[in-house]
């Protein structure tokens, strides 16, 4: 049985706690740093580590052999909270010099997404809306259709929707508030007619079984008034994908429901595209309505699908042609 965490306790215990108190000051959750830089403090407890001067180069190559990551991406995390942990401590005079020497493992090929077509879609919303209330889980159906038609709809990230509330959403304006989510960032996502019809309809349901929807109460809920979590509706989506019949090609990874975010970025730019309209100049306002903090975290949609790469082709082929030789294609 694993013991209770009881706080950081290594020689650089104090050092920790300021470098996560200084980082969520600037906003960063830095959840995941915090679980990896626990393992570490109990690792350096363990040898046991007297001092600071103590962590040498070995010592962290030790500690890195002991956390297996199979993963190149994950193995980097871990070397990256690291890597930063101790250029904080050199930076503010608790070492003179980082002592961490170990390398990040190169990663040989990027996790290609499903991207569900509208067909695809229009089909997960239909077996979704299907789906019969159970136990404590009334309106179940109707729910998790509204739930994927956000996501595939707005290209939302699953927990921003499971953590909707009522007062988040404005169907007077046409706009959803996503508050405090990845990066600690908030954006407005506004909604065209569909959408705002769809989540009208799942509001006026609710309140017709269950009373009217509070401020503080969750757009999505079945227990006790809790929301439903990420992971139920993760594990939804997956019980849903074998009557799909989906045909995944080859290189492709097995779909997520985080593919149906890919897919909405991705279908945004092919709308642009064949509407004439550069991918380019407007890649800072899919980013802002995505909420990604950089707009070349939005750039890699660019390069994620033969289509666009056809699109852009058949584009530039427009702007060369009057500078080619007649006749030639």
């Amino acid at each position: 049985m694993r013991a209770r965490w009881s706080g950081f306790r290594s020689p650089v215990a104090g050092e920790i706690e300021r470098y996560l108190t200084q980082k969520r000051a600037l906003g960063r959750r830095f959840r995941s740093e915090e679980r990896e830089l626990r393992l570490l403090d109990r690792f350096l407890v363990e040898q046991p580590v007297q001092a600071t001067a103590d962590i040498r180069p070995a010592l962290l190559e030790t500690f890195l052999a002991s956390r297996p990551r199979t993963r190149a991406r994950s193995y980097n995390h871990l070397l990256g909270t690291l890597r930063r942990l101790f250029a904080w401590l050199v930076v503010h005079g608790g070492l003179a010099a980082s002592p961490l020497a170990a390398r990040p493992r190169r990663e040989t090929a990027r996790r290609v997404p499903f991207l569900f077509d509208v067909p695809q879609a229009r089909r997960l919303l239909e077996l979704a809306g299907s789906l019969p209330d159970r136990h404590g889980a009334s309106l179940r159906g109707p729910t998790y259709r509204t739930i994927f038609a956000l996501l595939y709809g707005l290209g939302l990230r699953v927990g921003e929707v499971a953590r909707l509330y009522c007062k988040h959403v404005d169907l007077d304006r046409w706009l959803l508030v996503i508050r405090e989510t990845k990066f600690s960032k908030s954006r407005l996502v506004p909604f065209g007619p569909r959408i705002a019809d769809l989540l009208a309809a799942h509001l006026r349901r609710r309140a017709d079984r269950v009373g009217a929807c509070g401020p503080d109460t969750p757009v999505f809920c079945f227990r006790r008034g809790a929301p439903v979590s990420a992971g139920t509706i993760s594990q939804t989506f997956h019980a849903l994908l074998p009557r799909l019949g989906l045909t995944i090609p080859p290189g492709v990874s097995a779909p997520r429901v985080h593919d149906l975010r890919h897919a909405f970025a991705v279908g945004t730019l092919l709308r642009w595209y064949r509407e004439g309209i550069d991918p380019a100049a407007r890649l800072h306002h899919l980013s802002t309505f995505l909420g990604h903090v950089d707009p070349a975290s939005t750039a890699v949609y660019l390069t994620i699908t033969a289509e666009l790469f056809h699109e852009a082709s058949r584009r530039f082929e427009r702007f060369a042609a009057p500078a080619l030789p007649e006749g030639r294609p």
